[in-house]
């Protein structure tokens, strides 16, 4: 079976939203593109929430998405905060939803264990394995785009028969199992 799929990642959040796009070619992972919402000078919440709506929706209509993959709230110190996010979160899903694409959220933890193979690696670990993963050059202003396409590749580790079958720490140990694998 031949899969060809792409992944809507996104890292909600009510400043900076991030989203990255991946192409899944049989076993082939490919970066359309990423990028970044920017919402802080946005006072009105609920007008955050309506261009956080708007955007998934443009990002949905313009590439297409089979499925989307969203990092989960992480219950911090600020309940205010928490709930900005969740709120911004759930946006995101409902605009998925008015698409009627598929949805799978991550925890924060969950994500960075899947692409580093530590769940508490910094955003920079994050981004450096996204690069020589997909094959970018530039680190992006905002490390949240690299957050939302951690959002997407995580889903896609998650959902491969190479890794149902078998669980992996992370893509280092994928790849010592499976040395021949094209990517």
């Amino acid at each position: 079976m031949t899969t060809d799929k792409i992944i809507l990642g996104i890292d909600p959040g009510t400043n900076i939203l991030g989203y990255g796009l991946i192409h899944i070619k049989g076993n082939k992972l490919e970066l359309i593109m990423m990028g970044v919402l920017r919402l802080e000078k946005i006072e009105n919440h609920p007008l955050k929430l309506k261009k956080i709506f708007d955007r998934t929706v443009q990002l949905i209509d313009e590439y297409k998405p089979d499925e989307l993959s969203i990092e989960a709230p992480f219950f911090g110190k600020n309940v205010q905060s928490m709930l900005k996010l969740g709120r911004a979160q759930g946006v995101a899903i409902a605009a998925a939803l008015s698409r009627d694409i598929p949805i799978q959220e991550y925890s924060p933890k969950k994500i960075k264990q899947s692409i580093t193979g530590n769940g508490n690696a910094s955003k920079e670990q994050v981004a450096s394995m996204l690069k020589s993963l997909l094959n970018f050059k530039e680190t992006p202003e905002f490390l949240d785009a690299t957050d939302g396409l951690a959002a997407a590749v995580c889903h896609y580790f998650q959902r491969t028969p190479e890794t149902t079958s078998k669980s992996y720490s992370g893509w280092k140990a994928f790849l010592a199992d499976n040395p021949k694998k094209k990517i």
